[in-house]
């Protein structure tokens, strides 16, 4: 009896120290994802080693009482295997044999037995004991983790998540929220999407030719706001022989467009500009007739 549970407990440990030793291989040149791999690997196999660390002690425990009497060895075979490993787990003493564990102590009809930790609850924690080994041997000796390099890989992540939210809001704008761009690359992209679908109409620098109007001056027929030329874009003038855009391009590309015509076109000088049309657009008179935040209130009560 003595040599087989020697040999188990040798198994056992060889197989755990080869894991830890495994774990401790696989953290030299490798990524982080390849790191945590190996630590829930290991913890498996921890797991693993102490369930049958578990089995193999209640096992042993078992043959040496059955073999100490034959009423001990009866009762054990009559016994099922669930009922054998609930006893064992728990622990409990029979409510008939209390008087055995009895302290002595009572009050108000309350006795207090002296009854063991059950086993279920001892095993588990040797088991945090192991796992808090491995834990503190990972992050704090063959490992580089830091708190400072996670908090830095949590802002990259959020980074990119915020940036794929925005690319995704950029095709969400419409008329009433679109809003004039001013970034180099929101312009360029707008400066590209004009050469290849409006220099027919209004000529490569946007001075206008027969068909479409000069958008370099400061006369707009259908208004020279972010909104107005947003809106003109994505609808047409189909009495004038200009395609609605809004089947054609994105919202976001229309906004870009908008932007370069009023951010780089609006102002240069074209080489042959056309006459101007329409009526004088003046930015400032737009801010001074549109009503104040407390205009707003009283017309919604009235």
């Amino acid at each position: 009896m003595n040599t087989l549970r020697n040999k188990s407990i040798l198994f056992l440990t060889t197989l755990l120290l080869s894991s830890l030793g495994a774990s401790a291989q696989t953290t030299g040149g490798v990524s982080e994802q390849d790191l945590l791999l190996a630590l829930i690997a290991t913890m498996i196999v921890v797991a693993l080693v102490s369930l049958l660390l578990v089995i193999t002690i209640m096992v042993l425990v078992r043959q040496k009482k059955a073999a100490l009497t034959p009423e001990a060895a009866a009762a054990a075979a009559t016994t099922s295997g669930w009922s054998w490993l609930k006893e064992k787990l728990t622990d409990a003493v029979p409510v008939e044999k209390e008087s055995s564990i009895d302290m002595g102590h009572n009050y108000d009809g309350i006795r207090e037995l002296d009854n063991n930790l059950p086993p279920w609850w001892k095993y588990g924690f040797y088991a945090s004991i192991v796992f808090a080994v491995l834990y503190f041997g990972y992050y704090q000796m063959f490992s580089d983790w830091s708190s400072e390099q996670e908090y830095v890989a949590a802002m990259q992540e959020h980074k990119e998540v915020r940036a794929a939210y925005l690319a995704r809001q950029v095709d969400m704008v419409n008329e009433e929220s679109v809003t004039l761009l001013s970034d180099a690359a929101g312009i360029a992209a707008g400066k590209t999407i004009f050469q290849a679908n409006c220099v027919a109409c209004h000529g490569a620098d946007g001075g206008g030719n027969a068909i479409g109007p000069n958008l370099t001056d400061q006369y707009w027929i259908h208004g020279g706001s972010i909104k107005n030329v947003f809106t003109t874009i994505k609808y047409g003038v189909l009495e004038k022989g200009m395609t609605p855009w809004q089947d054609i391009l994105k919202p976001g590309e229309m906004q870009q467009v908008a932007s370069y015509i009023l951010g780089e076109l609006q102002g240069s000088s074209p080489a042959a500009p056309k006459a101007p049309q329409g009526d004088l657009y003046t930015p400032e008179l737009e801010k001074e007739e549109a009503p104040d935040d407390s205009t707003s209130v009283a017309l919604a009560v009235q």
